[in-house]
């Protein structure tokens, strides 16, 4: 406020200086242009009469014109040189009071600057006061969030407690409403179970089996009549007994499942198929229950059985034995029988007469009719004395070795044999070519006379409950088929449903067939329909045990 004050006095001395000045030199420069335009006035008149005269006059007024105008220089040059000195004086002095102007802002600087540096550090403590309260006020909206956070959670921890509370009051209530129902429920169920349990030891003494309940000592906490009727021992006796006591001793026994043989009271055995399960409560073994019955009359009956299975063995081994020989000892006579018939008719045929001629042709016939008999009869045999190993057999190639074999036949009668994709199965490779070429011969041989034959072969796989693979092979002709009632009667021995001036043949081509598929662990159908065809199922398993 002082350096303005006294800058405030000292301002207008240059500025009065200048304008004085200023109004000298403004004021010569007035009058030196008034003295020119006067003079210029006079020295514009225009000449007339008496221009000697006015040109005398002219020269006067030109002296004194000039003599003005040095006048009005000099008033101008000293107007001039006075404002220049007011101007100087003005200068000098302004000069002076802005150098102590200036003394006295420097002086104000430096204090200034002391003040400055001072504020400077008010203000760096100010900053970090400010900082720290930003600081503080952070941590404080942290804090704040923290705790408003904690309240929230407490609130609706408040808020589950009081729903909980209420749901416990409410199930509280429930329980205690429900408490009357639940008792009645109990005492119905306890009826229930007694009522169950009455029925269980109705079924357990009414069970044909021998029931036995055993404590961990192995003696004997329950039993069913079953057991003193077998035994000979009175329930009440057996109570308390050791198994080993009651059935003295148990052959067998060290099995929890199997055969053995009890004793009874009398010390008599009987053959027992056994049953020992184990009783668990909470993981841990507290008895166990053993289950038995009779089964001496089953004994018996698969001895039996046995037996007559071993004695059935024997006389089919004899049987299979006679066939063979007798066939093979039959093979020699017949030959003879030919033979001679052959020369009989070659040598004497000419002479003998027409009867004898007959009666020799009728042998003949005959004899070859036997030889093929046997022949048929070897091959029976040999399916059942068949012991070759089973292999991969290709079903397919094997049809189609046999529709070679058959091919001049099947030319004669013009008809053909469509084979489809069949299987490849473990198999006989020699009994599966003799099972196609018998079905096949005869789907072409039982033809209606001028009918041309058609054989189909297909087959279908399925699997069996157990999961094995089974395949059928149908062998499907158009020929004169047959009844249903002579479906099995055709694949005995030498049954035959023509005479032999009809069709040719023995008798024991479905017989051979029927035995090889049950070689082979299959089964043979048949299916026709007079004038219609037949149909012939093989049912073949596709892997061979080993």
């Amino acid at each position: 406020m002082t350096a303005q004050s006294s800058s405030g006095n000292r301002e207008p001395l240059p500025s009065r200086t200048f304008v004085w000045a200023a109004g000298l030199m403004l004021l010569g420069t007035l009058a030196l242009s008034c003295i020119f335009l006067q003079g210029n006035r006079v020295l514009s008149l225009p000449p007339g009469p008496g221009w000697q005269a006015v040109e005398q006059a002219q020269k006067v007024l030109i002296s004194r014109y000039t003599n003005v105008l040095w006048q009005a220089l000099l008033v101008s040059a000293g107007s001039g040189i006075a404002g220049l000195g007011l101007l100087a004086v003005g200068l000098v002095r302004w000069r002076r009071a802005w150098q102590e102007e200036l003394q006295l802002a420097r002086d104000k600087e430096k204090q200034w600057r002391t003040k400055a540096s001072s504020v400077d550090v008010h203000l760096a403590d100010t900053r970090k006061v400010a900082e720290e309260l930003v600081a503080s006020e952070k941590e404080a909206r942290a804090q704040l969030v923290a705790v408003a956070k904690k309240h929230a959670d407490l609130e609706a921890e408040l808020n589950k407690r009081k729903q909980a509370e209420k749901a416990f009051s409410a199930e509280r209530q429930s329980l205690e409403s429900s408490k009357t129902v639940l008792e009645l429920h109990v005492q119905n169920r306890t009826v229930e179970l007694q009522k169950l349990q009455r029925r269980y030891e109705l079924i357990l003494n009414a069970a044909g089996e021998g029931i036995c309940g055993l404590d961990l000592q192995d003696k004997a906490t329950f039993v069913n009549p079953a057991v003193a009727r077998m035994t000979g021992w009175k329930i009440e006796e057996l109570q308390g007994r050791t198994a080993a006591d009651i059935f003295r001793p148990i052959v067998g026994g060290d099995k929890d499942a199997g055969e053995g043989i009890f004793h009874r009271q009398d010390q008599s055995s009987f053959a027992v198929e056994f049953v020992r399960t184990r009783i668990e409560e909470g993981g841990q073994q507290t008895g166990s229950v053993l289950i038995f019955k009779d089964i001496t009359e089953r004994k018996r009956s698969e001895e039996t059985l046995e037996q007559k299975a071993a004695e059935l063995t024997r006389s089919n081994a004899e049987l299979e034995q006679f066939a063979f020989v007798a066939s093979h000892d039959l093979q020699e006579p017949l030959r003879k029988i030919q033979a001679f018939g052959d020369r009989l008719k070659a040598k004497c045929e000419e002479v003998l007469p027409e009867d004898a001629r007959d009666y020799l042709e009728r042998m003949q016939k005959a004899s070859a009719r036997m030889r093929t008999l046997i022949d048929d009869l070897l091959a029976f045999s040999r399916v059942i004395r068949s012991s070759q190993p089973f292999v991969q057999v290709d079903l397919a190639q094997t049809a189609r070795e046999v529709v070679g074999d058959l091919e001049l036949r099947i030319e004669k009668s013009g008809g053909r044999v469509e084979i489809g994709n069949l299987p490849t199965l473990d198999a006989d490779p020699m009994q599966m070519r003799q099972l196609f070429l018998n079905l096949i011969g005869n789907a072409l041989k039982f033809q209606a006379p001028g009918s041309v034959p058609v054989v189909k072969l297909q087959a279908t796989s399925f699997t069996s409950g157990s999961g094995e693979l089974f395949w059928d092979i149908a062998v499907e002709d158009n020929g004169i088929g047959f009844e249903e009632q002579y479906a099995e009667k055709i694949f005995a021995v030498f049954q035959r449903l023509h005479g032999r001036d009809e069709f040719e043949g023995t008798g024991i081509g479905l017989a051979v067939c029927r035995r090889i598929t049950d070689r082979h662990g299959g089964r043979l159908v048949a299916k026709g329909e007079p004038g219609k065809g037949a149909t012939f199922t093989v049912r073949l398993p596709a892997r061979q045990p080993h």
